[in-house]
């Protein structure tokens, strides 16, 4: 079977754009769950990303579970942190913070995680993460203690992501936060594209469907969206 990672590169050198849901287990309300995942297969999404910053609660194996019942996509982790690993889903996005400065999120963490996934299934993507300035405090920056690469130096961008593909990340991940006041940068975006070799991943502060085609089209093969499908269970209809 084609792994996922190997299923992202095809679509990228097909030009296939892709999307993914975002769910974090801390903002799902069970009694809506039935109606969650007929929204995410009446859509256009080809992969469900599930984790959060924080992640509170104890519900994540039996979410993926739930989902993986009900929805025919794969299932991807996208941790915050250690405690955020389950067997259950298909893939994890093995991130290291590469626009921070922080060790614990550029490898301690990741070190406590290896032996935990060494015992699953899971297929580890390595994932170069970017954390962009948006406006406003998030949930990801303040979990991190780093600071955001700025919207208006995106040769800084350009060169973090670039030094991310040389250390052997398979993704790049641009990321604005959830529930960001602004996307990440167009501009951005588009050098960046322009100037690596592996998918581009762009998430946080896109709010409709327009913000995702222009996301496509500066260079993003993958978007992410979380924060406006949380809110609105009816995002994807909306033309």
């Amino acid at each position: 079977m084609t792994s996922i990672y190997n299923q992202i590169v095809q679509a990228k050198a097909a030009n296939k754009k892709l999307l993914a849901v975002l769910l974090d287990p801390d903002k799902i309300v069970r009694e809506q769950l039935e109606v969650l995942v007929l929204k995410i297969n009446q859509s256009s999404a080809t992969h469900i990303f599930i984790g959060g910053s924080l992640v509170k609660n104890n519900i994540l194996d039996e979410l993926i579970v739930f989902i993986k019942n009900n929805v025919v996509l794969p299932v991807v982790l996208f941790p915050g942190n250690p405690s955020q690993i389950s067997d259950k889903a298909d893939a994890i996005l093995f991130l290291s913070l590469i626009s921070g400065r922080n060790p614990d999120y550029l490898i301690a963490h990741q070190v406590d995680a290896a032996p935990i996934i060494k015992k699953t299934q899971l297929e580890v993507i390595s994932t170069g993460y970017m954390l962009v300035e948006s406006g406003g405090l998030t949930a990801v920056q303040t979990v991190s203690k780093t600071t955001p690469l700025s919207r208006d130096n995106i040769e800084h961008a350009l060169a973090t992501a670039q030094a991310g593909e040389m250390l052997g990340n398979k993704l790049i991940y641009l990321e604005a936060g959830s529930g960001a006041n602004n996307p990440v940068p167009l501009k951005m975006i588009s050098l960046v594209a322009q100037n690596i070799t592996i998918p581009l991943i762009v998430g946080g502060g896109i709010v409709d469907l327009t913000g995702i085609q222009n996301a496509y089209d500066a260079g993003a093969d993958l978007v992410v969206i979380g924060t406006a499908f949380e809110n609105n269970m009816h995002f994807f209809e909306n033309k």
